[in-house]
């Protein structure tokens, strides 16, 4: 039920507990049990710069008897019995450019490569990704499922899908277990839909082709899971309020909230899609709070959303990242989920693979977003060639891993790591529990798997090697974790 006073709410971010996301298909959820740190061990994994540690395990430690901490000393504090959001993925997103350089790797870089991300043993174990409905700017070049002017959707077919991008869904899909869950988003419609008459450059959808792209959005859905693929859910376009020189069109807050309200969410549910999870605005932190307030508040279309997604591009909000606007939806609406749909490092130069400030950065946002209450972490391009594409319009990226197309080699990044301290140590079904730090230089978050081991994630962006205290309850262990470094601390 939504709170009665959404704006009173959200100066208490902490009191939105509880599991979340139980409306959308296969995402029940398991509740840990109570935990207690009472005699247990500490596995610490580390990923150290300037030195050949890696998701490394680096310590052995035992919990002791707590003691007061002196206001000297660094602490970080995790509180078993304060628990919130329960996590539902992480993972990133199998664009057109991702699957046509895996399609030119080696047959042995490609396993390495499926095995690197989708693994949960030998990998980092992503079990959650996004997918692009028709183009995106990484795709070689525009396309749309239907011939142009085709209003009725008769030549609707995902034939070009099949040819890169399917295959590599359905072996990502394979080297998890059958883990992963999908969702897709569109960048535009079809240009002959638009008030611009191009997919690029932004424009409007013209109203009276509301009805028809509503039908193209459930075709996709259709069209994907009988070719083997279940789809979890769709956002209902990315980057909303973006005009871009690549895929684009512009829907305000109140255009958003009218098109899923009397055309995308009665279609779906007519076409028997009830089950599929909606997600709006999917755009940036900055004017999140506007546009959650203006859909949620209205019943008739707040039936048919099942969350509210987001990006971490900061250009337009002076570089603040804005968490405190996550956290205020996550409180005002505590059963509308809130998850990261996009994130990526722009401005690729080779020289930058190795740059360690952007696996931080990874680090940082994925700490703030889950501490926030995001119940997803979504990265963008899980794979991307030596140039950083491909892209049909020169916008070209960062991704965890590049496959240089020349030597048939494989290049790890830092954001890789980063990603993985999370990804391989916090399952879904996982709880966050209560962490905090007793001086910023440490960041922290911690989540109760539903196996009962805690995974505790402890961040160092200084330029020294650092000493605390972890405080589990009334039990502590003294860790040391070196400068510019992450370490996860399972238990």
């Amino acid at each position: 039920m939504k709170c009665t006073s959404p704006r009173a709410l959200a100066l208490f971010t902490l009191l939105a507990v509880g599991s979340v996301g139980a409306r959308a298909a296969d995402n029940t959820t398991t509740v840990p049990p109570a935990f207690s740190a009472h005699g247990k061990s500490i596995s610490v994994y580390s990923t150290t710069k300037d030195t050949d540690k890696r998701l490394a395990l680096t310590d052995k430690l035992n919990f002791g008897p707590g003691h007061q901490p002196a206001e000297t000393e660094v602490s970080v504090f995790v509180t078993p019995s304060q628990r919130f959001q329960t996590l539902l993925g992480i993972g990133g997103a199998i664009t057109d450019a991702s699957a046509e350089v895996f399609a030119k790797l080696p047959k042995a870089k490609q396993q390495e490569f499926l095995t690197a991300y989708y693994d949960a043993d030998k990998g980092i174990g992503y079990n959650w990704a996004r997918t692009t409905i028709h183009s995106s700017d990484f795709s070689s070049a525009s396309y749309t499922y239907i011939k142009e002017g085709d209003k009725a959707l008769k030549t609707f077919t995902v034939k070009h899908d099949r040819e890169f991008r399917i295959p590599l869904i359905k072996k990502a899909i394979a080297t998890s277990g059958g883990k992963l869950q999908l969702f897709a988003s569109p960048w535009s419609p079809p240009a002959f839909m638009k008030s611009n008459k191009s997919m690029l450059q932004g424009g409007f959808l013209l109203p009276e082709f509301y009805e028809s792209w509503a039908t193209y959005i459930t075709k996709f859905v259709q069209a994907y899971e009988k070719a083997g693929i279940p789809v979890w859910g769709i956002t209902i376009q990315n980057e909303p309020m973006a005009k871009q020189k690549w895929e684009s069109v512009i829907y305000s807050a109140d255009e958003e909230r009218d098109f899923l309200k009397n055309y995308l969410g009665p279609i779906m549910h007519k076409q028997g899609l009830a089950n599929k999870a909606i997600v709006v605005w999917d755009h940036n932190r900055d004017l999140i709070t506007q546009r959650a307030d203006t859909i949620l508040n209205d019943p008739e279309a707040a039936k048919y959303v099942w969350g509210v997604g987001y990006h971490w591009y900061e250009t337009w909000a002076g570089g603040d990242p804005m968490y405190k606007n996550v956290a205020y939806v996550h409180a005002a609406y505590p059963d509308k989920p809130v998850l990261l749909t996009e994130a990526a490092i722009e401005k690729f130069t080779q020289e930058r693979y190795q740059y360690w400030p952007n696996g931080e950065r990874y680090g940082s946002a994925m700490i703030n977003d889950f501490n926030s209450g995001a119940v997803a972490w979504t990265d963008w391009n899980i794979l991307l060639d030596e140039r950083g594409g491909p892209n049909h319009v020169g916008n070209f990226c960062f991704a965890p891993i590049h496959g240089d197309l020349q030597k048939g080699e494989l290049i790890y990044t830092p954001p890789y790591f980063y990603i993985g301290h999370f990804s391989k140590f916090i399952h879904r079904n996982a709880q966050r529990v209560a962490t905090n730090t007793s001086r910023s230089t440490l960041l922290a978050t911690s989540f109760l798997n539903a196996d009962n081991k805690m995974a505790t994630v402890v961040m160092n962006q200084t330029d020294k090697d650092i000493t605390y205290n972890l405080f589990v309850g009334e039990d502590q262990s003294v860790v040391k974790i070196p400068a510019h470094s992450i370490q996860t601390l399972v238990y």
